[in-house]
């Protein structure tokens, strides 16, 4: 045994905030509402708005 602390933690390129979709009130509000997280530095709500816009269907 080395005692030591071992491997670190290596952190991939932050990925981007989805874009909202044009037109779609859904994803109007979510991405308000990610702005509004933001200025109060809610990452958590930032985090889960994204995962809302990203799998809110819309129609091809």
């Amino acid at each position: 045994m080395t005692g030591g602390a071992g491997q670190g933690v290596q952190l991939g390129v932050p990925v981007r905030d989805p874009a909202p979709v044009a037109g779609c009130d859904v994803c109007g509000a979510l991405a308000r509402q990610r702005v509004a997280a933001y200025a109060v530095g809610d990452r958590s709500k930032v985090s889960d708005c994204n995962v809302e816009i990203r799998r809110h269907p819309h129609r091809a």
